[in-house]
């Protein structure tokens, strides 16, 4: 579902940044460690002011405080729009919202289902029926 509204958004000339909670938070705390050195925010700026981003497997990542602050920042700076553009945000996750309050802080799990809709998807993985053909 997220690749579809992707492709929609991207043929109306909108910028789409798709990427999995894992190699998202990785990135971005490797930018914030290294900038002094490659001297570019080009990665970072454009998972705060991409029209979509969609974060992919939340849930799924090793968390730690630096990553907690920064998905924090990531969320709310996108909600708010701190980035003084308006965008919007997918996250897909395999977590209920109960389990979403319970692996993250409570100031994520409130923004989450404060200003997310929440739509559940059901059937088969097809990734896996896939696999038995």
């Amino acid at each position: 579902m997220s690749n579809c509204i992707a492709n929609e958004l991207l043929k109306k000339g909108k910028t789409v940044l798709y990427q999995t909670a894992p190699v998202l938070l990785e990135s971005v705390i490797d930018y914030k460690m290294n900038k002094s050195k490659n001297g570019t925010n080009n990665f970072y700026k454009s998972v705060l002011e991409t029209d979509l981003l969609i974060i992919d497997d939340l849930g799924t990542e090793s968390l730690n405080s630096m990553k907690l602050s920064e998905l924090f920042t990531i969320i709310n700076t996108r909600i708010l729009n701190l980035n003084n553009k308006i965008t919007k945000t997918i996250i897909s996750t395999n977590l209920n919202i109960n389990q979403i309050f319970s692996n993250y802080e409570e100031r994520i799990g409130s923004r989450i289902a404060g200003y997310y809709d929440i739509y559940f998807f059901f059937g088969d993985d097809l990734r896996f029926k896939k696999n038995q053909s």
